[in-house]
């Protein structure tokens, strides 16, 4: 061999051998004492050792000898007279890539809970951390907290800390490092099989789980779960649920929306709406004798029977004009029974209103007064408008 040729090869060595942060390929020819060394296109050896191994992802958990690998160069030479490597970087970006096709084909993956904050869950799937919000928990493990007090909510999201459940990807983007979970997707897919066997208008038969201020949730078949909304609960009005109702209490409701896996119920369409035949019993203009269910800022509410529930307005309470509404609602009594007059009935609006017996007399005779008044006042209005009708015309002729 020439020594053109010599210099041409050694000037081709040289120019071949990679560069740090160059991503190599090669095969792996050793692994000794959790050193793995790898045979780089047959022009260096490069060892991959400590974390760089990064054995956190299964890739790199169990590889063998005659495994073809990649790498990415960060020392040209150690301590040792090797070329550095890691397997870090190339593993990272096959993980996210693996991520990103979980989240296209909507695989169902495991994931391990280990951090929980006031927003949600950190979790860990393979070699990455990613997030699951709150919203996104199985309908099941959601932390139905009274008010949504965030430190409650966080001392029930701890709970799960360590255990290892079901999720499905639904963001994985490498550039943003944002890696999103979603366990409700499993469970809605899991529930679908059993929900296909229900349908709008099915009587259920279930047992109230949890009351919110919003409504009351009803467990039922098989780990299913509805919600009635607190409008679905009763026909009369009430402010939260636990009025009618507590957890525990056997319940039979009406399947009446269908929404993937939300699922929601009424109990009162189960009851002939007594507000229908309302006019069969309260006339208006009736007195009667009737209890006061509960005190509210802007009046009482008045029960009339078990079904049918009016309201008495803090301005038909009094004859004077109102100034501390405390004071006069002060000087009623929940449970005790006074007499009201039936002022209005408004069956399709489900509402009766209500005023004090004896409230509104003076009133009456004051806006016959004020009636009377605005008649003359139209009447004399009308003969000013034909005087000066009049007037014109007169003019008009003298021009």
């Amino acid at each position: 061999m020439s020594n053109q040729n010599f210099e041409e090869l050694l000037k081709d060595y040289f120019a071949n051998i990679p560069k740090v942060g160059d991503l190599v390929k090669g095969k792996i020819i050793s692994i000794d004492k959790g050193e793995v060394r790898v045979d780089v296109a047959g022009i260096i050896v490069g060892v991959v050792r400590g974390p760089e191994l990064f054995s956190e992802s299964k890739e790199f958990s169990d590889v063998k000898v005659g495994d073809e690998v990649e790498a990415t160069v960060i020392e040209d030479e150690n301590e040792n007279g090797e070329m550095e490597l890691s397997f870090r970087v190339a593993g990272n970006r096959m993980v996210w890539e693996r991520m990103a096709e979980y989240s296209k084909k909507g695989e169902i993956i495991k994931a391990k809970i280990i951090a929980a904050n006031k927003g949600g869950l950190m979790l860990q799937s393979d070699a990455l951390v990613g997030f699951m919000p709150v919203s996104q928990l199985n309908p099941n493990n959601y932390p139905r907290v009274q008010g949504g007090d965030k430190n409650r909510i966080l001392e029930h999201l701890r709970k799960f800390i360590g255990t290892t459940i079901k999720v499905k990807v639904i963001t994985a983007d490498m550039d943003d490092e944002k890696l999103i979970f979603s366990e409700k997707e499993v469970w809605e897919e899991e529930q679908k099989n059993v929900l296909d066997s229900y349908a709008v208008g099915d009587i259920v038969e279930g047992e109230v789980s949890a009351l919110t201020s919003f409504g009351a949730f009803i467990k039922f078949g098989t780990n299913l779960e509805g919600l009635v909304h607190i409008s679905e609960i009763v026909w009369q009005r009430i402010s939260h649920p636990r009025e009618v109702l507590k957890v525990g209490d056997k319940i039979k409701a009406q399947i009446i929306d269908l929404n993937k896996s939300k699922i929601y119920l009424s109990i009162k369409r189960l009851i002939d709406d007594p507000w229908k035949k309302v006019k069969d019993t309260y006339k208006v203009g009736q007195i009667i004798n009737a209890e006061v269910h509960k005190i509210e800022p802007f009046g009482l509410m008045v029960k009339l029977d078990d079904q049918i529930h009016g309201l008495a307005h803090i301005s038909d309470l009094s004859d004077k004009r109102v100034s501390d509404t405390k004071m006069l609602l002060g000087k009623f009594e929940v449970g005790v029974k006074y007499n009201f007059e039936i002022i209005s009935i408004e069956p399709a609006e489900h509402r009766l209103g209500l005023k004090l017996e004896g409230v509104g007399k003076k009133e009456d005779k004051k806006e016959e007064s004020k009636a009377e008044v605005k008649t003359e006042e139209k009447v004399e209005k009308k003969k000013e408008e034909k005087t000066e009708e009049v007037k014109e015309k007169v003019e008009e002729t003298k021009e």
